[in-house]
């Protein structure tokens, strides 16, 4: 028999969330490759399921791919699964699919629980055409320049964050467009799920401090807007905040804003 890979979304935070077909696929499949087998070997205690599991984390998941090409030409059938959520999905896997793929193996992809569309339909904004930017990349420079890009394209943008950078990228937000749409969704399915809706300043006001849990960003179609003086000093003090030097906060506000650096700059 030919092998078969089965990609399997898990759920994002409730259990129930899990659907019968991928239930029944890890429950008949001869091997588990998991992102953490920790993580996945809890779940499938939860479903008094016993397979063998294989780690493919994103800093090795090359060197996996030959041992589960392997078991696939034997004719094993194996589930992909990351922590939460769809694999490949800002998740490992996607090595192994494209390889799986290339042999001719079978692929066969479950729907499920995805924080992505579950985030962009509660967050009320337009759905109709949007764009996922993954994980914001670290600093506010270089997180201007994916919006500066991605802006643009005037959609609805999704993307995920870390909650203790939020604060500082919430107050970029503000700076760059005060009254931007946008939803802070936390802890999607949890038990504290909280979505939090309005504009950019009301939202880096809302979340000051760093909040816990899981983070996606939703954001409306960029429009271009004046920053208030207020805004742009509550940005600038924010920036400091979180470490950012007096000079390079005053460099970025005025980059975002067209104000001068020098105007900005209070050492």
């Amino acid at each position: 028999m030919p092998g078969r890979l089965t990609v399997c979304p898990t759920p994002i935070g409730n259990l129930e969330d899990l659907t019968p077909r991928v239930r029944a696929a890890l429950a008949a499949c001869d091997l588990v490759a998991c992102e953490d087998t920790r993580r996945t070997g809890l779940l499938l205690h939860r479903l008094a399921i016993d397979v063998r599991m294989l780690s493919i984390e994103a800093h090795r998941e090359e060197s996996q791919v030959p041992e589960l090409l392997r078991r696939l030409a034997d004719g094993a059938h194996v589930c992909l699964v990351t922590d939460a959520g769809m694999p490949l999905v800002s998740d490992p896997g996607g090595a192994v699919v494209r390889a799986a793929i290339a042999d001719g193996h079978a692929l066969e992809v479950l729907p499920g629980p995805d924080a992505v569309t579950t985030a962009l339909v509660a967050s009320g904004l337009p759905v109709d055409r949007f764009a996922f930017l993954g994980f914001l990349p670290r600093g506010a420079a270089a997180i201007q320049r994916v919006l500066a890009e991605a802006d643009a394209w005037g959609i609805t943008l999704v993307a995920f964050e870390s909650p203790n950078r939020l604060p500082a990228t919430l107050a970029l937000l503000a700076a760059r467009a005060p009254e931007r749409p946008l939803a802070v969704c936390r802890e999607l399915t949890k038990l504290h799920e909280e979505v939090v809706r309005g504009t950019a300043t009301a939202a880096a006001a809302h979340f000051a401090s760093a909040p816990k849990g899981e983070i996606v960003l939703v954001l409306g179609p960029a429009t271009v807007e004046a920053a208030a003086p207020e805004t742009v000093e509550a940005v600038l003090a924010a920036l400091r905040t979180g470490g950012m030097s007096t000079r390079d906060a005053a460099r970025l506000v005025a980059a975002l804003t067209g104000r001068s650096a020098r105007d900005l700059y209070r050492p």
